[in-house]
Protein backbone atom coordinates (compact mmCIF):
# COMPACT_ATOMS: atom_id res chain seq x y z
CA UNK A 1 0.00 0.00 0.00
CA UNK A 2 1.25 3.45 -0.82
CA UNK A 3 1.85 6.10 1.82
CA UNK A 4 -1.01 8.09 0.31
CA UNK A 5 -3.40 5.20 0.81
CA UNK A 6 -2.85 5.31 4.59
CA UNK A 7 -3.98 8.92 5.13
CA UNK A 8 -7.74 8.42 5.30
CA UNK A 9 -9.67 7.70 8.49
CA UNK A 10 -13.20 6.66 9.35
CA UNK A 11 -15.35 8.79 11.66
CA UNK A 12 -15.01 8.19 15.39
CA UNK A 13 -18.26 6.21 15.53
CA UNK A 14 -18.24 3.81 12.55
CA UNK A 15 -21.16 1.86 14.04
CA UNK A 16 -23.36 4.94 13.69
CA UNK A 17 -22.21 5.34 10.07
CA UNK A 18 -23.14 1.74 9.30
CA UNK A 19 -26.52 1.93 11.04
CA UNK A 20 -27.40 5.17 9.26
CA UNK A 21 -26.71 3.73 5.80
CA UNK A 22 -28.48 0.42 6.36
CA UNK A 23 -31.49 2.16 7.89
CA UNK A 24 -31.70 4.58 4.97
CA UNK A 25 -31.49 1.76 2.44
CA UNK A 26 -34.05 -0.48 4.11
CA UNK A 27 -36.52 2.39 4.48
CA UNK A 28 -36.62 3.39 0.82
CA UNK A 29 -34.55 1.32 -1.60
CA UNK A 30 -35.33 0.98 -5.30
CA UNK A 31 -37.38 -2.17 -5.70
CA UNK A 32 -35.62 -4.05 -8.49
CA UNK A 33 -36.94 -7.63 -8.79
CA UNK A 34 -33.52 -9.25 -8.34
CA UNK A 35 -33.38 -7.64 -4.89
CA UNK A 36 -36.30 -9.87 -3.88
CA UNK A 37 -34.45 -13.13 -4.53
CA UNK A 38 -31.42 -14.96 -3.23
CA UNK A 39 -31.36 -17.43 -6.13
CA UNK A 40 -27.76 -17.32 -7.42
CA UNK A 41 -28.76 -18.03 -11.02
CA UNK A 42 -31.27 -15.18 -11.07
CA UNK A 43 -28.74 -12.86 -9.48
CA UNK A 44 -26.00 -13.89 -11.92
CA UNK A 45 -28.29 -13.11 -14.85
CA UNK A 46 -29.09 -9.68 -13.39
CA UNK A 47 -25.42 -8.89 -12.82
CA UNK A 48 -24.36 -9.90 -16.33
CA UNK A 49 -27.23 -7.93 -17.87
CA UNK A 50 -26.49 -4.86 -15.75
CA UNK A 51 -22.94 -4.42 -17.03
CA UNK A 52 -22.93 -0.99 -18.73
CA UNK A 53 -26.75 -1.10 -19.09
CA UNK A 54 -29.19 1.12 -17.22
CA UNK A 55 -31.03 -0.84 -14.55
CA UNK A 56 -34.44 0.37 -15.67
CA UNK A 57 -33.87 -1.24 -19.07
CA UNK A 58 -32.67 -4.49 -17.51
CA UNK A 59 -35.88 -5.27 -15.60
CA UNK A 60 -38.00 -6.32 -18.58
CA UNK A 61 -35.16 -8.27 -20.20
CA UNK A 62 -34.34 -10.06 -16.93
CA UNK A 63 -37.95 -11.11 -16.39
CA UNK A 64 -38.34 -12.34 -19.97
CA UNK A 65 -35.02 -14.22 -19.88
CA UNK A 66 -35.95 -16.08 -16.70
CA UNK A 67 -39.43 -16.84 -17.99
CA UNK A 68 -37.84 -18.48 -21.02
CA UNK A 69 -34.92 -20.15 -19.19
CA UNK A 70 -35.78 -20.27 -15.47
CA UNK A 71 -32.90 -22.55 -14.40
CA UNK A 72 -29.35 -23.31 -15.44
CA UNK A 73 -30.53 -26.71 -16.66
CA UNK A 74 -32.98 -25.14 -19.08
CA UNK A 75 -30.46 -22.55 -20.22
CA UNK A 76 -27.93 -25.28 -21.02
CA UNK A 77 -30.51 -27.08 -23.15
CA UNK A 78 -31.19 -23.90 -25.16
CA UNK A 79 -29.50 -23.32 -28.50
CA UNK A 80 -26.70 -20.83 -27.98
CA UNK A 81 -27.73 -18.86 -31.05
CA UNK A 82 -31.16 -18.37 -29.48
CA UNK A 83 -29.60 -17.02 -26.27
CA UNK A 84 -27.35 -14.65 -28.22
CA UNK A 85 -30.32 -13.58 -30.30
CA UNK A 86 -32.23 -12.70 -27.15
CA UNK A 87 -29.28 -10.57 -26.03
CA UNK A 88 -29.21 -8.72 -29.34
CA UNK A 89 -32.97 -8.20 -29.46
CA UNK A 90 -32.89 -6.55 -26.02
CA UNK A 91 -29.83 -4.37 -26.73
CA UNK A 92 -27.90 -5.77 -23.76
CA UNK A 93 -24.44 -5.01 -25.07
CA UNK A 94 -21.65 -7.36 -26.03
CA UNK A 95 -23.02 -10.68 -27.28
CA UNK A 96 -20.13 -12.61 -25.74
CA UNK A 97 -21.80 -12.02 -22.36
CA UNK A 98 -24.69 -14.19 -23.53
CA UNK A 99 -22.26 -16.84 -24.74
CA UNK A 100 -20.37 -16.85 -21.43
CA UNK A 101 -23.61 -17.03 -19.44
CA UNK A 102 -24.63 -20.07 -21.46
CA UNK A 103 -21.22 -21.68 -20.85
CA UNK A 104 -21.32 -20.85 -17.13
CA UNK A 105 -24.69 -22.60 -16.87
CA UNK A 106 -23.05 -25.65 -18.44
CA UNK A 107 -20.31 -25.58 -15.82
CA UNK A 108 -22.88 -25.40 -13.03
CA UNK A 109 -24.64 -28.46 -14.38
CA UNK A 110 -21.60 -30.53 -15.26
CA UNK A 111 -19.01 -29.56 -12.63
CA UNK A 112 -21.21 -28.62 -9.66
CA UNK A 113 -24.22 -30.94 -10.14
CA UNK A 114 -26.53 -27.96 -10.58
CA UNK A 115 -25.48 -26.21 -7.35
CA UNK A 116 -23.71 -22.87 -7.45
CA UNK A 117 -20.39 -22.38 -5.63
CA UNK A 118 -20.78 -19.89 -2.79
CA UNK A 119 -17.56 -17.91 -2.42
CA UNK A 120 -16.16 -15.16 -4.64
CA UNK A 121 -13.06 -17.25 -5.35
CA UNK A 122 -15.05 -20.29 -6.51
CA UNK A 123 -17.52 -18.22 -8.51
CA UNK A 124 -14.66 -16.73 -10.53
CA UNK A 125 -14.09 -20.18 -11.99
CA UNK A 126 -17.27 -19.75 -14.03
CA UNK A 127 -16.93 -18.54 -17.62
CA UNK A 128 -17.15 -14.78 -17.99
CA UNK A 129 -17.41 -14.18 -14.24
CA UNK A 130 -14.81 -11.69 -13.05
CA UNK A 131 -14.02 -10.55 -9.50
CA UNK A 132 -16.79 -7.94 -9.33
CA UNK A 133 -19.57 -10.23 -10.59
CA UNK A 134 -18.36 -13.12 -8.44
CA UNK A 135 -18.42 -10.93 -5.35
CA UNK A 136 -21.89 -9.61 -6.21
CA UNK A 137 -23.34 -13.12 -6.55
CA UNK A 138 -21.63 -14.26 -3.34
CA UNK A 139 -22.98 -11.20 -1.52
CA UNK A 140 -26.54 -11.12 -2.77
CA UNK A 141 -27.18 -14.88 -3.02
CA UNK A 142 -25.16 -16.27 -0.13
CA UNK A 143 -24.21 -13.27 2.05
CA UNK A 144 -20.58 -14.42 1.82
CA UNK A 145 -19.11 -11.60 -0.27
CA UNK A 146 -16.37 -9.08 0.32
CA UNK A 147 -16.97 -5.33 0.32
CA UNK A 148 -17.82 -4.19 -3.19
CA UNK A 149 -15.64 -1.48 -4.74
CA UNK A 150 -17.04 -0.07 -7.97
CA UNK A 151 -16.99 3.44 -9.43
CA UNK A 152 -19.99 4.54 -7.38
CA UNK A 153 -18.50 3.23 -4.14
CA UNK A 154 -15.17 4.93 -4.83
CA UNK A 155 -16.99 8.22 -5.39
CA UNK A 156 -18.85 7.87 -2.08
CA UNK A 157 -15.73 7.01 -0.08
CA UNK A 158 -13.68 9.76 -1.70
CA UNK A 159 -16.26 12.42 -0.95
CA UNK A 160 -17.49 11.28 2.44
CA UNK A 161 -14.29 10.24 4.19
CA UNK A 162 -11.50 11.77 2.08
CA UNK A 163 -10.26 8.35 0.99
CA UNK A 164 -7.55 9.12 -1.59
CA UNK A 165 -7.83 8.05 -5.21
CA UNK A 166 -5.87 4.87 -4.65
CA UNK A 167 -7.18 1.34 -5.25
CA UNK A 168 -5.58 -0.07 -2.11
CA UNK A 169 -7.09 2.69 0.02
CA UNK A 170 -10.55 2.16 -1.46
CA UNK A 171 -10.33 -1.59 -0.81
CA UNK A 172 -9.21 -1.01 2.77
CA UNK A 173 -11.87 1.60 3.50
CA UNK A 174 -14.68 -0.46 1.96
CA UNK A 175 -13.63 -3.57 3.89
CA UNK A 176 -13.32 -1.73 7.19
CA UNK A 177 -16.72 -0.13 6.80
CA UNK A 178 -18.67 -3.28 5.91
CA UNK A 179 -20.21 -4.97 8.99
CA UNK A 180 -19.28 -8.60 9.48
CA UNK A 181 -21.72 -11.06 7.97
CA UNK A 182 -23.81 -8.41 6.21
CA UNK A 183 -22.41 -8.27 2.70
CA UNK A 184 -25.89 -8.67 1.16
CA UNK A 185 -27.50 -5.60 2.70
CA UNK A 186 -24.30 -3.56 2.94
CA UNK A 187 -23.17 -3.87 -0.66
CA UNK A 188 -26.68 -3.17 -1.88
CA UNK A 189 -26.90 -0.14 0.40
CA UNK A 190 -23.59 1.51 -0.45
CA UNK A 191 -24.14 1.01 -4.19
CA UNK A 192 -27.63 2.47 -3.78
CA UNK A 193 -26.09 5.48 -2.04
CA UNK A 194 -23.77 6.05 -4.98
CA UNK A 195 -26.54 5.51 -7.51
CA UNK A 196 -29.26 7.60 -5.87
CA UNK A 197 -27.73 10.27 -3.61
CA UNK A 198 -24.02 10.54 -4.40
CA UNK A 199 -24.18 10.58 -8.18
CA UNK A 200 -21.72 12.61 -10.25
CA UNK A 201 -24.12 15.49 -9.62
CA UNK A 202 -25.04 14.85 -5.98
CA UNK A 203 -28.58 14.92 -4.58
CA UNK A 204 -27.64 14.98 -0.90
CA UNK A 205 -30.70 16.66 0.60
CA UNK A 206 -33.20 15.56 -2.03
CA UNK A 207 -32.26 11.89 -1.55
CA UNK A 208 -31.88 12.25 2.22
CA UNK A 209 -28.27 11.04 2.20
CA UNK A 210 -27.68 9.35 5.58
CA UNK A 211 -23.99 10.35 5.67
CA UNK A 212 -24.38 14.14 5.50
CA UNK A 213 -23.39 14.42 9.16
CA UNK A 214 -19.96 12.92 8.45
CA UNK A 215 -19.40 13.84 4.81
CA UNK A 216 -16.46 16.13 4.06
CA UNK A 217 -17.81 17.02 0.62
CA UNK A 218 -21.21 17.99 2.02
CA UNK A 219 -19.54 20.24 4.59
CA UNK A 220 -17.22 21.93 2.11
CA UNK A 221 -19.42 21.97 -0.97
CA UNK A 222 -16.58 20.45 -3.03
CA UNK A 223 -18.05 17.39 -4.75
CA UNK A 224 -15.13 16.44 -6.94
CA UNK A 225 -14.33 12.73 -7.12
CA UNK A 226 -12.21 10.32 -9.20
CA UNK A 227 -14.87 10.28 -11.94
CA UNK A 228 -15.90 13.95 -11.56
CA UNK A 229 -13.85 16.86 -12.96
CA UNK A 230 -12.09 18.98 -10.37
CA UNK A 231 -13.87 22.17 -9.47
CA UNK A 232 -11.72 25.28 -9.98
CA UNK A 233 -10.68 27.86 -7.40
CA UNK A 234 -11.19 25.80 -4.26
CA UNK A 235 -8.27 27.44 -2.43
CA UNK A 236 -9.62 30.35 -0.42
CA UNK A 237 -13.22 29.66 -1.45
CA UNK A 238 -16.31 29.58 0.72
CA UNK A 239 -16.43 25.81 0.16
CA UNK A 240 -12.99 25.47 1.70
CA UNK A 241 -13.90 27.43 4.82
CA UNK A 242 -17.17 25.55 5.29
CA UNK A 243 -15.01 22.44 5.52
CA UNK A 244 -12.62 24.12 7.96
CA UNK A 245 -15.49 25.15 10.22
CA UNK A 246 -16.82 21.58 10.35
CA UNK A 247 -13.34 20.12 10.93
CA UNK A 248 -12.62 22.59 13.73
CA UNK A 249 -15.95 21.99 15.46
CA UNK A 250 -15.40 18.25 15.23
CA UNK A 251 -12.24 18.82 17.27
CA UNK A 252 -13.62 21.34 19.79
CA UNK A 253 -17.37 20.59 19.66
CA UNK A 254 -18.28 24.26 20.28
CA UNK A 255 -16.48 27.60 20.07
CA UNK A 256 -17.26 31.29 20.35
CA UNK A 257 -17.48 32.67 16.84
CA UNK A 258 -14.35 34.86 17.11
CA UNK A 259 -12.31 31.97 18.52
CA UNK A 260 -13.55 29.84 15.66
CA UNK A 261 -12.55 32.54 13.18
CA UNK A 262 -8.99 32.70 14.44
CA UNK A 263 -8.71 28.92 14.20
CA UNK A 264 -9.83 28.67 10.57
CA UNK A 265 -7.83 31.55 9.05
CA UNK A 266 -4.77 33.51 10.15
CA UNK A 267 -6.05 36.85 8.82
CA UNK A 268 -9.33 36.76 10.75
CA UNK A 269 -10.27 40.00 12.51
CA UNK A 270 -13.81 40.55 13.82
CA UNK A 271 -14.29 43.82 11.94
CA UNK A 272 -12.25 42.92 8.86
CA UNK A 273 -13.22 41.83 5.37
CA UNK A 274 -13.00 38.21 6.52
CA UNK A 275 -14.40 38.89 9.97
CA UNK A 276 -17.44 38.16 12.07
CA UNK A 277 -20.04 39.04 9.42
CA UNK A 278 -18.33 36.82 6.84
CA UNK A 279 -17.97 33.93 9.30
CA UNK A 280 -21.51 34.20 10.63
CA UNK A 281 -22.74 33.90 7.05
CA UNK A 282 -20.86 30.61 6.64
CA UNK A 283 -22.06 29.29 10.01
CA UNK A 284 -25.64 30.29 9.18
CA UNK A 285 -25.42 28.33 5.91
CA UNK A 286 -24.17 25.29 7.81
CA UNK A 287 -26.97 25.75 10.32
CA UNK A 288 -29.51 25.73 7.46
CA UNK A 289 -27.94 22.50 6.20
CA UNK A 290 -28.44 20.89 9.61
CA UNK A 291 -24.73 20.50 10.34
CA UNK A 292 -24.17 23.22 12.94
CA UNK A 293 -26.12 24.86 15.77
CA UNK A 294 -25.65 28.63 16.08
CA UNK A 295 -26.48 30.07 19.50
CA UNK A 296 -27.00 33.84 19.24
CA UNK A 297 -28.79 34.31 22.58
CA UNK A 298 -25.74 35.13 24.69
CA UNK A 299 -23.34 38.05 24.49
CA UNK A 300 -21.05 36.30 22.03
CA UNK A 301 -22.49 33.93 19.38
CA UNK A 302 -21.44 30.29 19.81
CA UNK A 303 -21.18 27.70 17.04
CA UNK A 304 -21.45 24.03 17.93
CA UNK A 305 -21.46 20.85 15.87
CA UNK A 306 -24.91 19.29 15.61
CA UNK A 307 -24.80 15.74 16.91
Amino acid sequence: MTAEAQEWALPDDPAAVREALIGWYEDDYRDFPWRRTDDPYEILVSEVMSQQTQLGRVVEAWEEFLERWPTTAELVDADRAEVVGFWTDHSLGYNNRAKYLHEAAGQIQEEYDGDFPETPEELQELMGVGPYTANAVASFAFNTGDAVVDTNVKRVLYRAFDVPDDDAAFEEAASELMPDGKSRVWNNAIMELGGVACEQTPRCDEAGCPWREWCGAYASGDFTAPDVPTQPSFEGSRRQFRGRVIATLREYDELEVDTLGHRIRVDYTPDGEYGREWLEGIVTDLESDGLVEFDRDGGTPIARLRR
